[in-house]
């Protein structure tokens, strides 16, 4: 079984704070995230982003992937997923909040 890498944050069905939590987490080790998820995660995984970046790191830039996955459904037939891959950077040149 393959480990997986510290930088890569999984979205699931967590609170959207608990994945904002681990973002932070991987950051204090790794200068690059990277932010996954598939099908109906994708919205936490984007509201998880946004919230990392405008309430705790505001200097971070991002990439965004989106894909299609193939898989194979309850009845087994296969079927497509939409996927999203979120790649966030600390940057010293993004825009800082308002105020600031």
């Amino acid at each position: 079984m393959s480990e997986k890498p510290e930088n890569v944050v999984y979205i699931g069905s967590k609170p959207i704070l608990a994945y904002v939590t681990a973002i932070m987490t991987a950051f204090s080790r790794n200068p690059e995230v990277v932010v996954k998820a598939r099908g109906r995660s994708i919205s936490t995984a984007v509201d998880a982003a946004e919230v990392t970046r405008t309430r705790f790191l505001s200097e971070l830039t991002s990439e965004v992937t989106i894909g299609t996955e193939e898989m194979k459904g309850e009845d087994e037939r296969p079927r497509n997923v939409s996927t999203i891959e979120i790649i966030m950077r600390k940057s010293p040149e993004a825009k800082k909040p308002s105020g600031s």
